[in-house]
């Protein structure tokens, strides 16, 4: 494709609605720029996120511009949201008439978006496609199933993948294995990163808390199936409170996570001599803080990533995970909800046995120069 070509090009709509999405498409818009000759872009906010202000400091934290479009979603059930974030989509589509439509993760607007899209044969772009957890209870489960369907280009993270989208019945051409975009927003933010003492004074607690002999551990949880039963979360609850004897925990927590610890009564399990709660980070404060952490206990996809990166142990609070490369060759482990197991693992990380593992296969932070070059040859061709 020539220069003039590309001057000409209808811009690549480029969709972010929800946390995971900033941190993938930062580093593809900077691409997208960077790229010679330059890809025009547009920067699409659906407004999935449920916090307007952390959503606008995730932005400043990862360099991301100002939206060109917000259409202002809010939350809702799956079917209002997915529904309301087409509706308002489907006008803005058709006003920039773009070359394509670029996705990124597995949120109910990138779903939403891809839907709009495909059905006006707007060709779909899907980054970090074939990922399976072969849990269909999960709703990112049937986000990544359906988009990976009906995307014209699969771009993924790790080869394994590949068989995935095969086994599907998804053409092999339209795969390419690029790498982890994630990656790329870490290795950018890594000189930026909070320190975890910074993090701790700015919400009046004591940075003294994270200077055990044994460091402290990181906490995240977030999932349904985790925090929305009043015994399973309790059960969490009473190991991360065993957990916290042995070594300081720094919990930042969810706002559903938060609600339901009171509605279901449970604020006093948490001692907060041992366990210091925060509300949902910026991008900077979380990376300080899993990069000074001994260990990480959570059930986030994308801190199963982080981690590895990263090199700290992480305990994912899940029976399953769609990213088994971290297992496979990174630090993960995964110890389900099992008290014994997540105790164990705790133990084996303290006595320095836990798993260092290695960073894969182009996670080396830049995956998005990869998905630019490739799609600048796709809309060409």
């Amino acid at each position: 494709m020539s220069e003039a070509a590309v001057k000409s090009l209808a811009p690549v709509m480029c969709i972010v609605g929800a946390r995971p999405n900033f941190m993938k498409m930062a580093p593809i818009l900077r691409a997208l720029a960077h790229h010679q000759p330059p890809i025009p872009a547009l920067l699409v906010h659906t407004g999935q996120h449920y916090d307007t202000d952390m959503s606008k400091k995730l932005f400043v934290d990862l360099g991301l511009p100002t939206p060109d479009i917000n259409l202002e979603v809010g939350s809702g059930s799956h079917a209002v949201q997915t529904a309301e974030v087409m509706k308002r989509f489907e006008p803005a589509l058709d006003e920039h008439k773009p070359s394509c439509v670029l996705v990124v993760g597995d949120v109910n607007s990138t779903l939403a978006c891809t839907l709009v899209a495909v059905k006006k044969d707007i060709p779909v772009a899907h980054v970090e496609a074939g990922l399976r957890s072969y849990d269909r209870k999960m709703p990112e489960e049937i986000n990544r199933l359906l988009t990976d369907q009906v995307a014209d280009r699969l771009y993924t993270t790790e080869r394994s993948a590949l068989a995935n989208l095969v086994r599907e019945g998804i053409a092999e051409e339209r795969v390419v294995f690029a790498g982890n975009v994630m990656i790329d927003s870490l290795e950018a933010s890594r000189p930026h990163a909070r320190t975890p003492a910074d993090t701790l004074a700015s919400h009046q607690l004591d940075p003294a808390l994270i200077k055990h002999p044994k460091g402290y551990g990181v906490v995240t949880l977030h999932r349904p199936s985790n925090v929305d039963d009043a015994e399973t979360l309790r059960s969490l609850l009473t190991v991360l409170d065993t957990v916290s004897k042995d070594l300081p925990l720094v919990f930042a927590m969810h706002p559903r996570t938060r609600s339901n610890i009171e509605r279901f009564g449970l604020k006093d399990m948490l001692d907060p001599s041992r366990v210091a709660v925060l509300p949902p980070q910026g991008y900077l404060e979380m990376l300080g803080l899993m990069g000074g952490a001994t260990l990480v206990l959570t059930d986030s996809g994308g801190l199963q990533e982080e981690t590895t990166a990263l090199g700290v142990p992480c305990l994912t609070l899940r029976e399953n995970t769609e990213r088994p490369i971290t297992v496979e060759q990174g630090t993960n482990t995964m110890v389900g909800l099992d008290r014994e197991a997540i105790l164990r693992g705790v133990a084996e990380i303290l006595a320095g046995q836990g798993k260092r593992g290695r960073v894969p296969e182009y996670w080396d932070g830049h995956t998005a120069e990869r998905i630019a070059a490739d799609l600048y040859q796709w809309l060409g061709a």
